[in-house]
């Protein structure tokens, strides 16, 4: 959820376009009206609920690192729908990110 909220967030800022001093206030005010940031808002909420409810049950020491699995989602919709490309550096991040999800998840 949170990486479709980061997504739906991208999508929306690109309607926004660049801020800067001049359009800050204007920027800030036009969150509420695009469809796409409200949306993406609205995931994270949903994101941050769904996480309590793991936490009643999870230790927060194997929750919490699970959750980096998101950032593998967020690079690969960056990839896919916005032609972000993936440096060798990125590709090993993104490995030792999976091979430490898989270490804290052994028991």
């Amino acid at each position: 959820m949170a990486s479709g909220g980061q997504f739906l967030l991208k999508l929306g800022a690109g309607k926004l376009g660049k801020v800067n001093a001049s359009n800050f206030v204007s920027h800030i005010l036009n969150i509420a009206s695009t469809p796409e940031l409200v949306a993406g808002l609205a995931l994270y909420a949903f994101s941050s609920i769904f996480f309590i409810l793991v936490l009643t049950r999870v230790k927060l020491s194997v929750a919490g690192p699970a959750v980096s699995v998101s950032y593998i989602f967020s690079v690969l919709l960056g990839y896919f729908f916005f032609q972000e490309s993936i440096s060798r550096y990125q590709m090993f991040g993104l490995g030792f990110i999976i091979a430490g999800v898989i270490l804290v998840l052994k028991r």
